[in-house]
């Protein structure tokens, strides 16, 4: 089975640990406002590739990726793609390369559940945690996203949180808060627990690279005039993000 793939990345540096191929999947159920590649949401778009050539570009690509690094499926929403997804990261273990995938784990069905299962990583991007707020800013509810959390802490798979810290969005400290008291280590939280299997909590900063290609598409960037985060709020997001988990890095 076929994937769509929208574009790669080589020695990628910021999807996953050490040096990653990074293959950017077509097609995404979400409409997050902050979308840095809305050319990657229609699900009739990118290239129809064979997996094989996927396999052949990692292993040209191996003696780069070295102990930690690998390849990272992203998108768009690469779970959309899951049943093709399967085989072909079947067929990289196989050929001794890492994977990881970056999701906003809004899609859950037996493939999706497989893909999981095998994944060496999921990086797990959660976008708000208040239902209301993410309903707005993805068009989304975030329920589904809190399962697949919980299934992958469940289920004793290690992932990585990430959230992208958007002005007057995203980082309201209450909201901060909130995720911190759910999924935090226990540090600061009240339930005394939270998620054994998050390995690295990443702070986003809000950017707006991907602003031209909206001209470029036609369509209107939703969230035009909200100001790139001050220093002063990334340090503070840090510091509460450091209150609930002792592995939150601002990237």
């Amino acid at each position: 089975m076929n994937l769509r793939v929208h574009s790669y990345e080589s020695m990628g540096t910021y999807d996953g640990p050490g040096l990653r191929l990074v293959v950017f999947l077509q097609g995404c159920p979400f409409r997050c406002l902050y979308c840095a590649n809305p050319d990657t949401i229609a699900f009739d778009g990118g290239t129809d590739t064979e997996p094989e050539d996927i396999v052949k570009m990692a292993v040209s690509q191996k003696p780069f990726f070295g102990k930690k690094g690998g390849v990272t499926f992203s998108g768009g929403e690469p779970t959309a793609q899951a049943e093709a997804l399967v085989p072909l990261v079947r067929e990289l273990h196989e050929n001794g390369i890492n994977v990881c995938i970056d999701t906003n784990g809004g899609i859950w069905n037996k493939h999706v559940e497989e893909l999981f299962t095998m994944a060496d990583l999921v990086l797990l991007d959660v976008k708000q945690f208040n239902a209301a707020k993410h309903l707005e800013l993805t068009g989304k509810p975030n329920t589904r996203t809190i399962e697949t959390a919980q299934w992958l802490e469940e289920h004793g798979r290690p992932f990585w949180l990430r959230y992208v810290l958007v002005p007057g969005i995203s980082d309201a400290e209450e909201d901060i808060r909130a995720l911190g008291e759910h999924f935090g280590h226990g540090k600061g939280t009240k339930n005394g627990g939270g998620y054994k299997m998050i390995q690295r909590v990443e702070i986003l900063p809000y950017h707006t690279l991907g602003i031209n290609k909206y001209e470029t598409l036609g369509m209107e960037y939703a969230l035009k005039g909200v100001p790139l985060n001050t220093a002063e709020q990334l340090e503070r997001a840090k510091s509460l993000f450091d209150e609930y988990f002792d592995c939150a890095v601002l990237n």
